[in-house]
């Protein structure tokens, strides 16, 4: 008989060990996957991990890498801020795609003028649009308790919904015949989030994710706020008699991780994206989450999470290039990291016991 036994204090080391973990057996699942696919699995495995960062390509890849890691390990850390306080935005989703619109808006706005400023306004009312669609389940959550899970995840669909109603109408090209979509910002220079490295494809949202990384850093570890929420997410009883307030610490990490989800699309629509599309959103918030709980909800392992799971859509690409793989398969692969993570994980607060069950 197999039996979990729950331990006296959670294990650092499979604490430490189990993203490590979780990683490996999605490689070994995955290779069965695409071995049923009618797939090599080693070839397939070394084109989705491997050729991205060492094959023929590597140069270009790389670039990449950073792209795709940029809005993922943005999210994630304003994420990991309320899941560190026990507070759950799901909807980081919703907060991207305003953030996405609030900003090709006023980019939008100023068109066919030239001005400096005008990018600048842009990341405000970025920021701005995710800050203020995560105050809906932060003042709900405060005035009437409701549950911030269910509510920012039903704003996901609220929020596709504008998406499509400002493709077909508000922001809609005039100049597009009738087609839905905005103007393409990468055409309009001063709302153009351009490259920073010629060739690399690095705007300034790869910036704003190492600057997030660095600031989430100095805050959970030697500012009082960090402590605050660190102790509301471990002791909630402890907090209170800390002092610590609790409305107040849902209103801050809902808006953190707004405003850092809403940046994320901002950056997305001027730059990779181009344009407000109705498929604008790819499923970044969501992919997010995965990213914070495969970094530990640190700011260092959030960073080298987003490069990982970065380096799986690039390297699922290129295997669906190259190797005739289907999109579902690189999409289930995706998913086996976060059920592995959540069932290694386990074993972090409990350990296996086998031999017969004792009688009652």
């Amino acid at each position: 008989m197999i039996r979990l036994e729950r331990r006296p204090q959670t294990s650092r080391l499979w604490a430490s060990v189990t993203p490590l973990a979780a990683v490996a057996l999605t490689m070994v699942a995955g290779g069965i996957l695409f071995g049923f696919l009618g797939k090599d699995p080693f070839v397939s495995i070394r084109t989705i991990f491997w050729d991205p960062l060492f094959g023929e390509f590597a140069w270009y890849y790389r670039g990449q890498l950073l792209v795709k890691a940029g809005p993922l390990i943005l999210i994630a850390i304003g994420l990991s801020l309320g899941f560190r306080a026990g507070i759950w935005n799901i909807g980081a989703e919703g907060q991207y795609i305003l953030g996405a619109i609030c900003g090709a808006g006023v980019g939008l706005a100023f068109y066919p003028a030239e001005f400096w400023f005008i990018f600048p306004l842009m990341v405000i009312a970025g920021a701005a649009g995710g800050f203020v669609w995560a105050m809906i389940p932060a003042i709900l959550k405060v005035w009437f308790n409701t549950n911030e899970i269910l509510v920012s995840l039903l704003l996901v669909y609220v929020a596709e919904q504008l998406l499509a109603s400002v493709s077909l109408g508000l922001l809609r090209n005039p100049e597009g015949s009738g087609f839905p979509g905005s103007r393409n910002l990468s055409q309009y220079e001063a709302a153009s989030n351009t490259e920073l490295i010629a060739g690399t494809g690095v705007h300034w949202g790869v910036v704003a994710a190492f600057l997030a990384v660095i600031l989430a850093y100095v805050l959970l570890s030697r500012h009082l706020l960090g402590f605050q929420i660190r102790l509301a997410g471990e002791s909630p009883r402890a907090a209170r008699f800390a002092g610590v307030r609790p409305n107040l610490l849902v209103v801050f990490c809902l808006g953190a991780g707004g405003a850092l989800a809403g940046l994320a699309g901002l950056f997305e629509v001027s730059g990779p994206s181009g344009l407000i599309s109705i498929d604008f959103n790819s499923g970044y918030g969501f992919t997010a989450i995965i990213v914070a709980f495969l970094g530990r909800l640190h700011p260092i392992g959030i960073l080298l999470a987003g490069l990982l799971l970065a380096l799986t859509f690039i390297g699922g690409e290129a295997a669906q290039a190259n190797l005739g793989l289907p999109a579902s398969a690189i999409q289930a692969f995706q998913g086996m990291l976060l059920f592995f993570l959540l069932a290694v994980d386990v074993l972090a607060n409990y350990r296996l016991r086998f031999g017969r069950a004792e009688a009652s």
